[in-house]
């Protein structure tokens, strides 16, 4: 028999509260499932971006078009022109950035590889920039700003001193990758400390430092070339430019090599590191973060940052590996977007973001030779790109397409009738 005093107290004892859960913003829980799609649902939105951007390649050649006309009389000779015209566009594609099966030497066979790592290599650099915030669970859309701080701060120390070759470019180097990081950087600490969005914040900030760097290039005495009365700048001096790996008629210079450096540094970072450690956390959820004892507002100001000076670094190699009779106001040349593609498609992880920068150098480097040799419009690469970022985005629509939903339903029955 229970004692009553005993069930008293027990009734007049107040019941637990139930312990609260902190969960993520929608926004970092939308960059986690932006990220989160595996290597097959990758390999597979590039297959079917190409697929759609080879039959847009057929539609619109002039030679489909006319057999079209007929086709019902001869259907053989429209899947006949249909295929060439697939088949010459990709080859084409092929010869224009990995191996050009047609040249006299071996020198000029590879050459399209070196372009595809030359174009690659800004691509990298900023890739990376955007992949880092998206660990932190940041959207940096300002890349482009980044890169033409990085470039401005970069022509100043370029143009304005005459240095030894060994001193000069690691100047210039430091000098692109501090205007990045004070642009990034001036980000973050707004976000940190007003929680403005980083979003309308980088936008903004890419057009301040667009009108920013094309006054420079306007007024004489600060980036405009002497004598001259165009917005831009000198010819960039030799003691100031990345030297080629190999020589000509190869194209690729050492800045290929400090931006692997540079994702080397990143990996580390992010998977090695204490600071790293903090900065994924933040990521995945900044209140738990917060409760756990990590300062959220620093390391969004510290994120920012090192997204801005990896951004810089491809500004400097813009100017300093490419670039021979001076930039313009558009130097970034869309990079700033496509960075965050290549963020997107590499998954933000430092390999991932190396291969998919790879992977964009080359649909540049061969849409020239696609539209000397086949007469097909570069735009159509850009359109690839934007089903890859489409895709990518949407990896329920990717297992539709190729049936793997239903795979894995089965699959998913097949596990529960086994473990019953």
């Amino acid at each position: 028999m229970s004692d009553p005093t005993q069930q008293s107290a027990t009734q007049a004892a107040p019941s637990p509260e139930p312990v609260k859960t902190l969960e993520a913003p929608r926004q970092n829980k939308l960059i986690t499932e932006l990220l989160s799609s595996s290597v097959t649902t990758t390999v597979l939105a590039i297959v079917l971006s190409m697929v759609i951007g080879g039959l847009l390649i057929g539609f619109t050649d002039p030679d489909v078009q006319k057999s079209a006309g007929y086709f019902f009389s001869r259907p053989g000779d429209t899947l006949v022109a249909l295929w060439d015209a697939i088949a010459g566009g990709y080859a084409a594609l092929f010869r224009g950035s990995i191996f050009n099966y047609e040249a006299p030497t071996f020198l000029r066979a590879i050459k399209p590889l070196s372009d595809t790592l030359n174009f690659a290599t800004p691509l990298i650099a900023a890739g990376l920039g955007v992949g880092l915030a998206f660990r932190v669970g940041l959207f940096n859309i300002g890349g482009r700003g980044q890169m033409l701080m990085g470039a401005a701060a970069a022509g100043f120390v370029m143009f304005g001193v005459k240095l030894p070759f060994i001193i000069h470019l690691p100047l210039v180097i430091i000098a692109g990758i501090a205007g990045g990081v004070l642009w990034g950087g001036l980000v973050g600490f707004l976000k940190a400390r007003t929680g403005a969005h980083e979003v309308i914040l980088t936008i903004m900030t890419n057009f301040i430092a667009f009108y920013f760097i094309a006054w420079l290039l306007s007024t004489p005495g600060l980036l405009m070339r002497p004598g001259g009365n165009q917005p831009i700048s000198p010819v960039t001096p030799e003691s100031a430019k990345f030297p080629l790996l190999f020589g000509a008629p190869l194209t690729t210079n050492w800045g290929f090599i400090v931006v692997l450096l540079a994702a080397v540094f990143v990996w580390w970072l992010m998977e090695r590191s204490a600071l790293g450690f903090r900065m994924r956390a933040v990521g995945e959820n900044p209140h738990a973060a917060r409760a756990a004892g990590i300062k959220v507002e620093r390391v969004i100001f510290y994120a920012m940052a090192f997204a801005g000076g990896l951004a810089g670094l491809a500004g400097v190699n813009q100017i300093a590996g490419t670039i021979t009779t001076g930039f313009g106001s558009h130097i970034d040349a869309g990079i700033g977007f496509d960075a965050i593609t290549v963020a997107l498609l590499g998954r933000s992880r430092a390999g991932g973001i190396v291969a998919a920068g790879l992977l964009f150098g080359a649909l540049k480097a061969g849409s020239f030779t696609m539209q000397i040799t086949q007469q097909i419009p570069v735009d159509i690469v850009l359109v690839v790109q934007a089903l890859i970022v489409l895709f990518i985005a949407a990896p329920p629509l990717v297992r539709t397409v190729f049936g793997m939903k239903r795979f894995d339903r089965i699959h998913g029955l097949q596990q529960k009738g086994a473990s019953a």
